[in-house]
């Protein structure tokens, strides 16, 4: 007999039309971010959804049928799962999304600064004020130069990873700093006008 339980894991395992709910739309939101999809993100996989999931199952030499299986998820960074306590894999997920970050924001940085550009995304998750997950936190609207350039999708080194997993491993340069920015380049008198606790390599961290 197939429980219940049983059910929603099958259920999980992919992804696709008529499917509906929160890991529908962040898959919309992937997509869009990435130009693939511009219809509306609203949590139901139609036919736009689809055509957009071929898409890029396309671009990435997938096999090309509008499903969203653990591959195809395991390319847009993301792990299906019918709850949040799937365990080790999710936490593969938010370290590869998180190695991406650094490679993204702070390649070429000190290892510290690659350290502290994942801790500020860590201590994010963890404050009231911005969603409670990693991708939350990074595809957050405007919150990441990397997501709005594209630099997101490059392949993060070792370096990068490393750095994620001593941030996700406790170690925090910034003592709890949630915005960094670089000066040089920082457009946001908001940012700018923060009080600066530290700067490290290019980045003032406040």
């Amino acid at each position: 007999t197939v429980t219940f339980a049983d059910e929603n894991a099958a259920e999980a395992a992919s992804l696709q039309q008529g499917s509906s709910g929160a890991q529908v739309r962040e898959i919309q939101q992937r997509l869009k971010n990435w130009g693939y999809y511009s219809g509306s993100v609203d949590g139901i996989f139609g036919s736009g959804t689809e055509s957009a999931v071929i898409a890029f199952q396309r671009a990435n030499g997938l096999t090309a049928d509008g499903v969203v299986g653990s591959r195809t998820a395991a390319a847009l960074g993301m792990t299906l799962s019918s709850s949040a306590s799937s365990g080790g894999s999710s936490t593969s997920s938010d370290l590869a999304l998180l190695a991406r970050v650094v490679y993204g924001e702070a390649r070429g940085e000190p290892y510290t600064g690659q350290v502290a550009v994942a801790a500020v995304v860590l201590n994010r998750v963890k404050s009231s004020s911005f969603p409670n997950t990693i991708a939350g936190v990074v595809y957050q609207s405007g919150a990441f130069d990397c997501v709005s350039d594209g630099q997101i999708n490059l392949s993060p080194n070792d370096t990068a990873y490393k750095a994620a997993q001593d941030a996700m491993n406790g170690w925090d340069p910034t003592y709890g700093c949630l915005f960094y920015y670089n000066p040089a380049t920082a457009t946001s008198a908001w940012m700018l006008s923060r009080p600066v606790k530290l700067r490290i390599g290019d980045h003032n961290f406040c």
